[in-house]
C-alpha cells in the first residue's frame, strides 16, 4: 500500500524546500522526495543552490575577495601585511562548512515543520501519483492530491568542449579545484562565468573568458554594460567577446593542457589552459521526471508547461523553479513554491514576474530589476533617467571602494519607477530596496521625498532619484 499525503514534493532545492515547508504550514501533510547523497549515503537537502550553486560560489567569492583587498588594497588604509598565501584546502574547507551548516538547517526546518523528508529519486506516474526510487534499487509509490515538480536544473554542456571533469569542468567542478590553476578559461561570460572566474583571477590565475555573444551582459543597457566591462577588465579578467569556441584538444604530456580553438572578428584563434570551465547556462532536469502515460507536457528545450500560477496541464500537479519558464533564479523559485502553496489553501497569491531581481556577484555586484533604457525606448515609452556614481558617495570613499552607479529608468508621464540597475558594492541590497518601492508603485519624487542615512551607501539611490528631475545635491545635473 502506498503512503499517501496532502502534497509530495519532487525536489528540495530553494523552490521544493520553501514550497513544502509553506504548504505544511497551511496545515498540508507534506512530503519532499530527495535524491541527493552525502558521501556517506545519507539525504542532503538544498539542491543545486545549497550544494554546488549559490551558496559555495559565494563562500568562495568572499574568500578569494578577502585575498585580492589584502594584496591590492590594504596598504592604500595604512595596513602593512606580508604579501600572504592562499591555502585553497582551507579555503575549500570552509566552503564545505558552510554548505553543511545551511544544508543541515534545510532537514532542521523539515523536522521543525513537519515535513516528511523522503531520499529516491520522484517520478510522477500521473495524477497524485509519484514513484521513488531510492539508491539501492527498491520502489515504493506515494499518492497525493498535489504533487509539486521541483526538480531543478543542471549545467548545459557544449560539443567542441566535452566535460571530462579534469581539464574540462563545469560549474560544478570549478567549485573543487585543489590548486589556483595558472592559466584558466571560461566559456561563457554570463553569471556563472564571471563568478567563476572572479574567484580564480583574485587569487592568481591568469583568466581569459571566451563569449559568443558580441554583446557584454545583453541584459543590462549599453551604458551599464561598458561600465561593467570596464571594471571587469581592470581587475584583469581578458573577456573576448564575439568568440564562439569551435573545438578544443587535451594534452598528453607530464603537465595537462586544454587547447581551445574559436572563431572571432579576427579569425581563427587558440588559446592553451590548464583548466577549463564550461559555463554557457543551465537547462532544466526533466528528463525521467514524468513517466511518459502521465502525460505531463514538456517543451522541446526540456521545460515543464505551465500557466501563470505553474500548474501543468495535469489537473492536481504543479511545476516550479528552474523546471519552469522565466529566469533560473533560486529567489524567483521561492516565490513560486510560495505562491502554489498559498493558491492550494484559497488565497490569491501571484508572482510579480515583472519584477524578479538579477544579481550578479562579482566585486562590485550588478544588479538590476524591472525595465532598463533600452527595453523603454523600444516599447516606445518615453522616459526619464537618473544616475549617481560611487564615486561621489562619502561612505564609499572612506571605504576606499567607489567603482559603479545606480541608475534608475522613469515613465516620464507618471514619474514611476520602470527599473533600476546598480554596479557597485552591495549592489543587491541597494537594488532590492527599489524594487520594493516598485512593488508598491512609487515615483522617483516618492524616493526623492524619503529621508536616508548619512554617510550610507544607500545615499547612492537617494541621489539618483533626485537626479531624475536634475536636482541632485552631490554633483552637478544636467541641464533640462
Amino acid at each position: 500500500m502506498s503512503r499517501q499525503f496532502d502534497v509530495v514534493v519532487i525536489g528540495s532545492g530553494p523552490a521544493g524546500y520553501v514550497a513544502a515547508i509553506r504548504c505544511a504550514q497551511l496545515g498540508f501533510n507534506t512530503a519532499c522526495v530527495e535524491k541527493w547523497l552525502s558521501d556517506s549515503n545519507k539525504p542532503v537537502y538544498g539542491g543545486t543552490c545549497l550544494n554546488v550553486g549559490c551558496i559555495p560560489s559565494k563562500a568562495l567569492l568572499d574568500t578569494s575577495h578577502k585575498f585580492y583587498e589584502m594584496q591590492r588594497h590594504f596598504a592604500d588604509h595604512g595596513i602593512s601585511a606580508e604579501q600572504g598565501s592562499i591555502d585553497v584546502a582551507a579555503m575549500m574547507g570552509r566552503k564545505n562548512k558552510v554548505v553543511e551548516q545551511l544544508t543541515k538547517g534545510v532537514a532542521g526546518l523539515f523536522r521543525s515543520n513537519k515535513v516528511t523528508g523522503i531520499s529516491g529519486a520522484g517520478a510522477l506516474l500521473g495524477k497524485g501519483r509519484v514513484r521513488v526510487t531510492s539508491a539501492d534499487g527498491s520502489e515504493e509509490e506515494l499518492s497525493a492530491a498535489t504533487v509539486i515538480l521541483a526538480s531543478g536544473s543542471e549545467p548545459s554542456t557544449i560539443p567542441p568542449t566535452p566535460i571530462d571533469h579534469e581539464l574540462i569542468v563545469d560549474s560544478t567542478g570549478a567549485l573543487e579545484f585543489d590548486a589556483v590553476p595558472e592559466r584558466l578559461g571560461v566559456i561563457g561570460a554570463g553569471v556563472i562565468g564571471l563568478e567563476l572566474g572572479s574567484v580564480w583571477s583574485r587569487l592568481g590565475s591568469q583568466v581569459t573568458i571566451l563569449e559568443a555573444l558580441d554583446d557584454f551582459l545583453p541584459a543590462l543597457d549599453r551604458q551599464m554594460a561598458r561600465e561593467s566591462l570596464k571594471i571587469l577588465s581592470r581587475q584583469g579578467l581578458d573577456i573576448k567577446l564575439g568568440a564562439k569556441v569551435t573545438g578544443s584538444r587535451t594534452s598528453k604530456g607530464k603537465k595537462k593542457t586544454v587547447t581551445v580553438s574559436y572563431e572571432s572578428g579576427e579569425g581563427a584563434g587558440e588559446a592553451v589552459f590548464d583548466k577549463l570551465i564550461v559555463a554557457v547556462g543551465r537547462r532544466p532536469v526533466s528528463d525521467g521526471l514524468a513517466d511518459p502515460a502521465a502525460g505531463l507536457a514538456i517543451d522541446e528545450r526540456g521545460f515543464v508547461e505551465v500557466d501563470e500560477y505553474c500548474a501543468t496541464n495535469i489537473p492536481g500537479v504543479y511545476a516550479v523553479g528552474d523546471l519552469v519558464r522565466g529566469p533560473m533564479l533560486a529567489h524567483k523559485g521561492m516565490e513560486e513554491g510560495v505562491m502554489v502553496a498559498e493558491r492550494l489553501k484559497g488565497k490569491k497569491t501571484q508572482v510579480n514576474y515583472e519584477l524578479v531581481p538579477s544579481v550578479i556577484y562579482t566585486h562590485p555586484e550588478i544588479a538590476w530589476a524591472g525595465k532598463n533604457e533600452d527595453e523603454l525606448k523600444q516599447a516606445g515609452v518615453e522616459y526619464s533617467t537618473g544616475s549617481f556614481s560611487f564615486a561621489a558617495s562619502g561612505r564609499a570613499l572612506a571605504a576606499n571602494d567607489t567603482d559603479g552607479l545606480v541608475k534608475l529608468t522613469v515613465e516620464k508621464a507618471t514619474d514611476r519607477i520602470a527599473g533600476c540597475q546598480v554596479i557597485g558594492a552591495s549592489a543587491a541590497d541597494l537594488l532590492q530596496q527599489i524594487v520594493i518601492a516598485m512593488e508598491f508603485g512609487a515615483s522617483a519624487e516618492d524616493i526623492a521625498l524619503t529621508m536616508f542615512p548619512h554617510p550610507a551607501l544607500s545615499e547612492v539611490v537617494h541621489e539618483s532619484a533626485l537626479a531624475v528631475h536634475g536636482h541632485a545635491i552631490h554633483k552637478a545635473n544636467r541641464k533640462r
